[in-house]
């Protein structure tokens, strides 16, 4: 053994990064992201597609998939009253603070802060709990997420990496592990499956992920948990038919040929509502306040330990 040992060793230590997976950990780090928004900090993860901008123009484009009550600050309803006197309600978002950290050997090396505006959006009380941003800037990053489109659900003992900025921007970038706990969870109507990757406050929107062939892929998204590491994931399988009913499948499945940014920028924000004084607008939900802490707790007590400890410190973050 004291031969074998050393030889095994060395043979490890001079294997390529791409063998031992390190290439996938380390896309999963770059497309992670710290949102900031209103008084709340939450993570997501970046997808990049080609978009026809202007004319025959194509610019790589990025996109964020979040959670939906990491935005929900932004979300406001204001009453307007139409020439004839009808009086509606219009449905608006205020641009969200996405933060880029760049790491370098080992260490972080800087940030970057970009606007994204608020695409779509799924209440996290009635609704899928997703949303989706742009980064207004094009060409920001060439790197993106795969997703785990396969039909079989990843087994109860899979090994899984969730990549999420923990305790809000401080946390940013942290790489945590688990496995899948159990498939099909039902809370408050919604199916859900659980994972022992570790989550704190500020994991909300960060993606849980598998690695095979040397390829991260997403296979969900944390929203709650109870502890650090009793989570709830939106499973993917959620998620693409949430795209498919927004009909934006083209976030999920590169094959799908996505819209021009004319046409992106005219999407309905939330399912009935078309932001624009029209005789068919639908009344809009007032908005609620949605406490962070109380948003990824599943039970009374840690929601409350968790908001003293963390939720009032980040009240003003910046």
């Amino acid at each position: 053994m004291r031969i074998v040992l050393p030889l095994v060793m060395a043979i490890i230590c001079f294997l390529p990064s791409s063998i031992l997976g390190l290439d996938a950990l380390e896309n999963i780090q770059n497309t992670s992201v710290t949102i900031k928004s209103g008084t709340s900090e939450g993570s997501g993860n970046i997808i990049t597609r080609q978009i026809i901008t202007d004319g025959d123009t194509k610019e790589n484009v990025n996109f964020i998939l979040t959670a939906g009550h990491v935005v929900d600050d932004l979300r406001s309803v204001r009453e307007i009253v139409d020439i004839d006197g009808t009086s509606k309600k219009i449905v608006e978002f205020k641009d969200a603070c996405v933060v880029k950290e760049f790491r370098q050997k080992g260490r972080r090396v800087g940030e970057t802060k970009l606007d994204a505006k608020v695409l779509k959006f799924s209440d996290p009380k009635d609704g899928e709990d997703l949303a989706l941003l742009m980064v207004v800037m094009y060409n920001f990053i060439d790197e993106g997420v795969n997703f785990y489109l396969n039909q079989d659900i990843p087994t109860v003992g899979t090994e899984f990496y969730h990549c999420g900025s923990l305790l809000g921007q401080m946390g940013a970038n942290s790489m945590t592990t688990g496995i899948m706990s159990q498939i099909g969870r039902v809370y408050e109507g919604k199916i859900y499956d659980q994972s022992t990757v570790t989550a704190f406050p500020g994991s909300s929107g960060g993606g849980v992920f598998l690695v095979e062939n040397n390829q991260a892929k997403y296979v969900g998204m944390v929203v709650r948990g109870s502890g650090e590491t009793f989570n709830l994931l939106v499973p993917i399988r959620r998620i693409t038919k949430w795209t498919k009913d927004n009909n934006i499948e083209w976030l999920v499945d590169p094959k799908t040929k996505p819209p021009t940014l004319k046409e992106i920028m005219a999407m309905p924000i939330e399912a009935g509502y078309d932001n624009q004084p029209s005789p068919k607008s639908v009344p809009a939900k007032e908005p609620v306040t949605t406490n962070i802490a109380e948003c990824i707790f599943l039970d009374k007590e840690h929601a409350s330990q968790w908001r003293n400890a963390i939720v009032k410190p980040y009240s003003n973050p910046e």
